[in-house]
């Protein structure tokens, strides 16, 4: 049915199409090499660094930051911008009545964010190109030489990942705006799906060597196949909330009076909270990374994500946006008032403040249980690979995030598809106007 009506409908094969064109200009930029860079150095450099923190930040640029592209930053810093926008908004008053202007309030905001990209870009670059300015890993120096054409080695890294990053921003937008939707998320999506195959390669390579079990490799993808189910189950799980209409007379007709639901998601935020906590722990860890200083370095190794602490703070973080996302993205008042207005009612609860009471206790116990399932997909299979020593980063946030933004965007088309059969039944239908007889 989906792929009869994608047949039929131009303008859904053309956002596709758009979408689809975005994500391979992205593929094909994460292989142009940022100037000045000894690449045979920094892959052995990175072979060396096993799944750390050098992996996380591998797998969300698409391999872009082993490579050392123009892409090697990747979307992170404008998530990471994103993410401070979205807290400021809760804090300062002029940013939270940008907000509630409107789509006008909403276009400024996001001009901020993207200010705040380029200079968290600026950043990022600074303590890359420092780093590779002195690092000299079994005595190879990983730059070529102190300039490139004329320009400072760490002048040109800034300008060029920074450059790299914003274009990257404006990918995701407007594969949010022509294509799909979930721009960002697809762009991460894509990263991913780019290093299975190596990693697959690389894992059929260790087994025919017998440094992996044939047993641990079937174990690991029984596991990641038994984590997608739990996450497709969880992910269309809904606790449905009964609402009933009253019954209006308007003359001679009786309205209203049926009864429907307020479907509230199990993970009401997605995959939001896995992307943007694994945002903001990477933030300081490439920093401490980049940065050589011992009390960095210590940061650094401290937050290692086979570590107790980064768990701690993974899970805390992927929690506490469970809860803000949520927060920000549902107002159980507004729904109370709109059910108020339209004669809806949950059976048994006062309308008003005690049904927008209701929904908000519901929606808190619905939330604590999908932060937990989330911080458990998240946790469990990357540790257990992390043990097995996978010679790739890739565990349940990955899986995680594929599942999430897959189902989301069949959602996006299905909407698209649901929306023309709509318009194309009411152009086709004749509809007259009917005389009051009285």
């Amino acid at each position: 049915m989906a792929i009869e009506g994608l047949a039929k409908i131009p303008e859904l094969r053309r956002r596709i199409g758009f979408a689809l064109l975005m994500i391979a200009v992205y593929r094909l930029g994460s292989h142009v090499p940022t100037p000045g860079v000894n690449s045979e150095a920094l892959q052995a450099f990175f072979n060396s660094q096993g799944n750390g923190i050098f992996g996380i930040f591998n797998l969300f640029s698409g391999g872009a930051l082993q490579r050392l592209s123009i892409f090697a930053l990747g979307i992170m810093p404008y998530i990471s911008s994103s993410i401070i926008f979205q807290l400021l908004t809760a804090v300062f008053p002029y940013l939270e009545a940008l907000q509630k202007e409107g789509e006008q309030g909403r276009k400024k905001i996001q001009q901020y964010t993207r200010y705040g990209t380029v200079l968290l870009c600026i950043i990022q670059g600074y303590g890359i190109a420092t780093y590779l300015e002195t690092a000299s890993p079994n005595g190879t120096p990983l730059v070529l030489g102190t300039s490139v054409g004329g320009i400072p080695f760490k002048i040109m890294t800034i300008i060029t990942l920074t450059a790299g990053s914003c274009f990257i921003m404006w990918l995701g937008e407007q594969m949010t705006e022509r294509g799909i939707g979930n721009g960002t998320s697809l762009i991460i999506f894509s990263g991913i799906i780019a290093g299975l195959p190596n990693g697959l390669m690389n894992s059929i390579s260790l087994m025919k060597s017998g440094e992996m079990s044939p047993i641990v490799g079937l174990g690991i993808l029984a596991l990641m196949v038994a984590v997608v189910a739990v996450i497709i189950f969880l992910e269309v799980g809904q606790r449905r909330i009964p609402i009933q209409y009253s019954q209006r007379v308007s003359g001679r007709k009786v309205m209203g009076g049926q009864s429907t639901h307020l479907p509230l998601k199990i993970n009401f935020s997605g995959v939001i909270p896995p992307i943007f906590a694994s945002s903001l722990l990477m933030f300081p860890a490439t920093l401490a990374t980049f940065v050589n200083q011992p009390w960095m370095r210590n940061i650094r190794d401290a937050i290692s994500p086979a570590g107790v602490l980064y768990n701690l703070l993974y899970v805390a973080l992927i929690v506490f946006f469970c809860f803000f996302y949520t927060a920000i993205v549902f107002n159980p008042n507004d729904v109370a008032d709109n059910l108020k207005k339209y004669g809806g009612f949950i059976p048994g609860i006062r309308a008003g403040k005690s049904t927008a009471d209701y929904i908000e206790d519901v929606l808190s116990r619905i939330t604590v249980g999908g932060a937990i399932y989330l911080s458990v997909v998240c946790i469990l299979p990357t540790l257990l690979i992390a043990k097995a020593k996978v010679p790739f980063y890739f565990g349940g946030t990955s899986l995680m995030i594929l599942v999430g933004v897959a189902l989301d965007t069949v959602q996006q088309i299905q909407s698209h598809l649901i929306t023309h059969q709509y318009e194309g039944f009411m152009r086709g239908a004749k509809l007259r106007g009917r005389r009051a007889s009285y």
